[in-house]
């Protein structure tokens, strides 16, 4: 029972501070492209929120934060099968919620959180000896989006190690199915950016914690150790590898297949740690501690970032940037009666969504206008001046 407060509480502390998080962000200008854009899964579910629960940032990214939850919710189930003691798994669920992609997963409108939630329910239902329905949610797999291609690659490759037949020809159509409706991006002459690739895993993660994963993954190899999630993780890590030797890849679209893979590196952390005696466990005390600080400064980086406008020269810098000032931009439109405006096409999209359109009538720009007595509009955090446009009415 203990356990169970414990892991509700942490799950509370988690919604807060992402509900606290969407105050304090506005829709980006790519975030504005997914719900005025082409139709899609993302698309539909964004708007049947804000439907139900009135056009404004939270109901915006309600889904995002639902889905969240309960890939921490599935993310506990399946830890059960590779960790046997209540507080290691507490500790991974909170490892969890730290990680930078998670984190970003849980509030940017993009694919990378459906991705780990379809991969976690997917998992879990395995484990669980869920036939019919996991197969019923690969089948969806294959016709919703182009992101569970490496899914069904993997899994092949799994059915193969496995000897299970009926698996492999199954994941094996789904992969040829998923190609066919929506292709791969496999384009363009060697460009170098392998490095880059692994600096995308590296952020996500965090160093260490990245660096160690791919350790575990490589480790289980040479041990045989190749289960479902191993199979899931290393397939599309290598397969990813291999396509930033050509493009630059996009990391939303593998990182989730890596996320997964944090129950089977804590099992082996946990019995490497336990194997040892107790003179010779502190080297792996020091990575986890250092680990988990890290993580917990990153968070607090993320919960405070307006702060760094402070000792920030250029504000555009800033990792949150394209997330701030729309909003506070819209709400000074309007307490000046301006209700629609020509701006530059990316905070057009997103002055849209906080109800300031297009029109003729007034434009903003960077440059004062004297012969129109244009009006400054300055948006500012922790009284740093961040953003500075004037509105100027246009005379026909």
């Amino acid at each position: 029972m203990k356990y169970k407060i414990i892991f509700l509480l942490i799950l509370g502390l988690d919604a807060l501070n992402l509900i606290f998080q969407t105050s304090q962000i506005s829709i980006s200008y790519r975030e504005s492209l997914i719900l005025y854009g082409d139709i899609s899964l993302l698309q539909i579910i964004m708007k049947s929120s804000m439907y139900i629960f009135g056009h404004n940032d939270f109901s915006l990214r309600l889904p995002m934060i639902f889905v969240h939850i309960m890939s921490v919710v599935l993310m506990y189930s399946i830890s059960k099968h590779y960790i046997k003691d209540y507080t290691h798994r507490l500790w991974l669920i909170f490892i969890f919620i730290l990680l930078p992609g998670v984190l970003s997963s849980a509030l940017v409108i993009d694919k990378a959180g459906l991705i780990i939630f379809g991969l976690l329910l997917f998992i879990w239902l395995y484990l669980n000896n869920f036939k019919k329905l996991y197969y019923l949610l690969l089948v969806s797999f294959a016709f919703i989006d182009n992101s569970y291609t490496y899914l069904f690659l993997a899994l092949s490759l799994y059915s193969i190690n496995i000897k299970n037949k009926k698996f492999f020809i199954f994941n094996i159509i789904a992969f040829f199915i998923s190609i066919s409706l929506f292709g791969v991006d496999a384009h363009g002459a060697p460009k170098g950016h392998f490095l880059d690739a692994l600096a995308l895993y590296a952020a996500i993660f965090s160093p260490i914690v990245f660096i160690y994963i791919v350790f575990i993954l490589y480790r289980r190899y040479l041990d045989k150790k190749h289960e479902i999630i191993w199979f899931i993780s290393t397939t599309t890590l290598m397969l990813s590898m291999v396509l930033s030797f050509r493009q630059n890849i996009q990391i939303e679209h593998f990182a989730p297949y890596l996320i997964v893979s944090l129950p089977i590196a804590a099992k082996s952390f946990i019995s490497s740690y336990r194997v040892r005696l107790k003179q010779f466990r502190k080297t792996y005390r020091s990575i986890f501690q250092i680990s988990l600080i890290l993580l917990v400064l990153n968070t607090i980086v993320v919960l405070f970032n307006k702060e760094l406008y402070i000792v920030m020269d250029k504000p555009k810098k800033h990792f949150v940037y394209k997330f701030h000032v729309a909003k506070e931009l819209a709400q000074q439109l309007k307490d000046k009666s301006i209700f629609c405006i020509n701006a530059d096409y990316k905070m057009q999209n997103r002055l849209y969504f906080y109800g300031v359109t297009k029109c003729d009538k007034y434009k903003l720009t960077k440059a004062y206008d004297i012969s129109d007595n244009s009006k400054s509009v300055t948006i500012s955090y922790r009284n740093v001046p961040v953003y500075r446009r004037y509105v100027t009415k246009v005379n026909k």
